[in-house]
């Protein structure tokens, strides 16, 4: 194994200043070989460090065939294919797994995690959202904020209608990645960056944000908030939560183990152990206070939230009569319906 982290060959956008706005990676490669680092690095005259390196049609010949002779194919052909390409073409070389300090740098980190290379929290994203420019995302590819009211007006005398989706920094997965095995009914409400396991479906008001995602299969009608990773069989009802790493959640790191329900509404701000289940309407906090149940109904003691983090078992319920928070041990695991999850 090579002493690079990662390299991706992409083709991207950049605006009227020559800034990349995003980039499009085909085929990344995490843990090259050292045939394919040296490869690289040798045509490209790289020496050490992150380095983003635009690519010029003059490279590609001569860098395919190092990389055919290397054994990377499938790179070589996608090198070949970028000799046709009217957009910018970039190569990024990743000797080390830090911060992103660039626009292709990051997008190459999404990528690696949207084609389940790693997985949430397995990676550094230190600041990505300063490198990320907010993005107007059209229905003719990104465009810079300060540049779309030309952009409109051209369309227009045109005839046309430049449709602006959404004005964000993070672009839709499936413009860049599909995963194999999943179902998303609105593509719009998974950000590039997430992960999405084979077997997972997404319903309408699902959403899954970068850097979490599931281990699949599982159902989610509810919000996988960045840093969270939701294990397999695990279903989250609709309307449901996951405190994230971005606010609420500090720096705690929420998950929810294998055969997990979060019900409608509810949500928690806690990791959960296998088999856990929050009732409807319920969201659990560190802070809350909860009653424990033992085997006979009875409380045994009262405890934070906090302390139950991560426990295998565990049903998480409101009294109706007193509204207290109770747990108590889960007798029942949840079982997915396999034929919605014949992806």
């Amino acid at each position: 194994m090579s002493n690079i982290y990662s390299i991706g060959f992409g083709v991207g956008t950049c605006n009227s200043k020559g800034e990349w706005l995003e980039v499009f990676f085909p085929h990344p490669v995490i843990y090259p070989t050292d045939e394919v680092a040296s490869a690289v690095t040798g045509t490209l005259n790289i020496d050490g460090g992150n380095v983003a390196v635009a690519l010029d049609t003059a490279q590609l010949q001569p860098l395919a065939e190092q990389l055919e002779s290397a054994g990377a194919s499938e790179q070589a052909a996608i090198l070949r294919q970028f000799a046709s390409s009217e957009r910018p073409l970039v190569a990024v070389v990743l000797h080390s797994d830090d911060a992103p300090q660039s626009v292709p740098e990051a997008y190459l980190k999404l990528h690696l995690l949207s084609h389940r290379l790693v997985k949430p929290q397995g990676i550094k994203l230190d600041g990505v959202f300063g490198q990320l420019p907010n993005v107007a995302w059209t229905n003719q590819g990104a465009i810079d904020l300060q540049e779309l009211p030309q952009r409109q007006l051209e369309a227009r005398l045109k005839g046309e209608l430049l449709e602006v989706s959404c004005v964000d920094k993070f672009p839709k997965m499936t413009n860049y990645v599909v995963p194999k095995g999943v179902r998303i009914a609105h593509t719009a409400r998974v950000r590039l960056g997430a992960y999405l396991g084979e077997g997972t479906t997404i319903m309408h008001e699902g959403f899954v944000n970068f850097n979490a995602g599931t281990e699949g299969p599982g159902m989610i009608e509810g919000r996988i908030s960045a840093g969270v990773f939701v294990g397999a069989g695990s279903d989250l009802g609709g309307g449901s939560s996951t405190m994230g790493t971005l606010s609420g959640g500090g720096n705690i790191v929420i998950s929810l183990g294998e055969g997990c329900l979060l019900g409608a509404n509810a949500g928690t701000g806690i990791p959960l152990g296998d088999r856990c289940t929050v009732e409807s309407g319920l969201y659990i906090t560190a802070g809350t206070k909860v009653a424990v149940l033992d085997d006979k109904g009875e409380v045994a003691e009262s405890v934070k939230a906090r302390d139950l983090a991560g426990k295998n078992d565990l049903l998480f319920r409101r009294n109706s009569s007193t509204g207290t928070v109770e747990c108590l041990t889960n007798k029942s695991a949840v079982e997915l319906n396999a034929e919605l999850h014949s992806n």
